[in-house]
């Protein structure tokens, strides 16, 4: 238990630390190699573009992730205690959560990065937090290798040269021939790569569970769900409003776990 309450903290910290360096290598690297094309219109300059695109993505995906936290899974406190007061617990998939020691309803799993559960309340702020953040991993990426192909002239034509690209600027750096930020680029590619990949399939499973009507939780316990339209399944966690959602983050307004909380 020691263990997973130290994630808890750490894992936190370590997004911050990679969303604080992904910032600054694309404020201090990136954008200035686009300012050098003297063709483009400076409304329509590729740093203005890329610019604006990565605040876009940055800022869903980091506003989200505050409403995954400021948005917790509700504490049935009546249901804490002893094993013979959870039975009281209303179904289904309610579950105690051991890291963050409370009950909440709709339990899908603990999310260690943002320390928090995920519920009916935040569900939709965390598909959409793994959204945004594959986009902009991603994104980051492909802005990377634009860098990288300039600085070191290394064409990526070939489907295998970025899978080649980090066991030979090893060895071309420890030669001198590669400089030490130019390398830290290169390792922060494979980051974004496999970051990026990582909440694409976790994006994808939580909404194929949506669909279902299911939670993580319920599948992990081998509980059956009452069948209901993939329709009502995706109104009850994105609600009516969910294009105003998916471009401004925002709380879960006009969901139905939402009205049920004002009733």
């Amino acid at each position: 238990m020691l263990a997973l309450r130290l994630l808890n903290v750490v894992a936190p910290a370590y997004f911050l630390c990679i969303s604080l360096v992904t910032f600054v290598l694309q404020l201090f690297l990136f954008l200035p190699s686009m300012r050098e094309d003297p063709t483009a219109t400076p409304l329509f300059s590729p740093a203005v573009l890329h610019g604006a695109l990565f605040l876009f993505l940055s800022a869903n995906a980091l506003g989200n992730y505050v409403l995954v936290i400021q948005n917790s899974p509700d504490d049935l406190g009546a249901c804490q205690g002893t094993m013979s007061q959870r039975p009281q617990c209303p179904p289904p998939s309610t579950h105690f959560c051991r890291v963050c020691s409370r009950v909440t309803l709709r339990h899908d799993h603990h999310c260690f990065f943002t320390g928090n559960c995920i519920g009916s309340r935040n569900m939709r702020n965390f598909i959409l937090f793994c959204l945004y953040t594959s986009l902009a991993c991603l994104y980051s990426m492909v802005a990377g290798v634009a860098y990288i192909s300039a600085v070191l002239s290394i064409s990526f034509a070939h489907p295998l040269a970025f899978l080649t690209l980090l066991p030979t600027s090893i060895s071309q750096f420890f030669s001198g021939a590669v400089l030490g930020s130019d390398m830290f680029v290169i390792l922060m590619l494979y980051l974004w790569f496999a970051v990026g990949l990582a909440c694409a399939g976790f994006c994808c499973h939580q909404l194929l569970l949506i669909l279902r009507g299911q939670t993580r939780y319920q599948v992990r316990k081998g509980m059956a769900v009452r069948a209901r339209p993939w329709r009502k399944n995706l109104q009850e966690v994105f609600g009516k409003r969910w294009l105003l959602g998916l471009l401004v983050p925002m709380f879960n307004v006009g969901t139905e776990s939402s009205k049920q909380q004002d009733k």
